[in-house]
């Protein structure tokens, strides 16, 4: 389908900013769902840029290719390119360097749908180039642990019709000030806020936290925006990534559960291990993705 986010991507670089301008103004802003082209059995699934931290956005790209994903979640600070790591993956990157991503990401067929963990301002200007920089690249959701902005960005959510999740780390005992771990915690907080407005699930730091997935997922029903996936072996600290259906997590009932509540966003694979070698590993944990969903039609 010939959708407005298709128009503006298509256009120059230059002018999608004056363009985003007019459309808010009209009242007219709307971010597409990712589309089914992009998913693997209904689930928008590819790779959080992080998985190759090593390696430049470019190269990222390559890699959530090769794996079998669709889909890429970008993080603030990635080198650009192996011709160009000067240049830093950023809300705050020149208009060329933009438009060389979104080039890379159109030859390799992978679609960019979230992008963070990144800080969301108090300040609403400049939350607002934030939400820009999303609208322009056909983002469907940012992800934050800004959770004191929310008074802020909550106008843009609407506005520019761009969802927002709250990321979780680990649990931190000596930090009790850190609450974001905790779902139940993020769910009282994001109860009378838009509907764009949810989690990023890291189901991996939960796990760390001792809280099972699918018990994290249930307490967000119809509130979880994307999510960060890893698999585990076993709850608690001191473990490290494995591949999707190897550990404890059951990622067959997260999957499920994700179904039943007809979640639309996108699972970034966040595979932190193996770095250097870590495309047959993703690829497997893809392939579950794959063949759990066409078993269960």
């Amino acid at each position: 389908m010939w959708t407005l986010s298709h128009r503006m991507n298509s256009l120059p670089i230059l002018r999608l900013a004056a363009l985003a301008s007019l459309i808010t103004v009209a009242g007219l802003v709307r971010a597409d769902p990712i589309p089914a082209e992009y998913r693997i059995g209904g689930f928008a699934i590819g790779c959080q840029a992080y998985t190759f931290n090593r390696f430049t956005a470019f190269e990222a790209i390559e890699k959530t290719e090769a794996a079998g994903g669709r889909v890429i979640e970008f993080y603030p600070g990635q080198a650009l390119s192996p011709e160009d790591r000067t240049t830093k993956v950023s809300h705050e990157m020149p208009a060329e360097a933009l438009q060389k991503l979104q080039e890379k990401l159109r030859k390799h067929g992978v679609r960019a749908v979230n992008y963070g963990v990144v800080t969301i301002p108090k300040e609403a200007p400049a939350a607002r180039k934030l939400f820009e920089f999303a609208k322009g690249l056909g983002l469907y959701a940012l992800t934050t642990e800004s959770t004191d902005a929310i008074d802020t960005f909550e106008p843009l959510v609407k506005e520019f019709d761009i969802r927002v999740g709250f990321h979780n780390h680990a649990q931190q005992p000596q930090n009790p000030a850190y609450k974001v771990w905790d779902p139940k915690w993020v769910a009282d907080l994001v109860r009378n806020r838009d509907p764009r407005i949810g989690a990023c699930a890291d189901i991996g730091h939960w796990q760390t936290s001792g809280i099972r997935a699918v018990d994290g997922l249930r307490i967000l029903e119809g509130r979880v925006i994307s999510l960060h996936a890893k698999e585990r072996e076993r709850l608690g600290p001191g473990q490290h990534d494995l591949i999707f259906g190897t550990g404890s997590t059951d990622m067959g009932a997260v999957l499920a559960e994700l179904r039943r509540q007809k979640f639309d966003g996108n699972i970034s694979c966040e595979y932190e291990f193996n770095w250097d070698h870590s495309v047959p590993d993703v690829a497997q944990c893809i392939g579950f993705v794959r063949g759990w969903s066409a078993g269960t039609r």
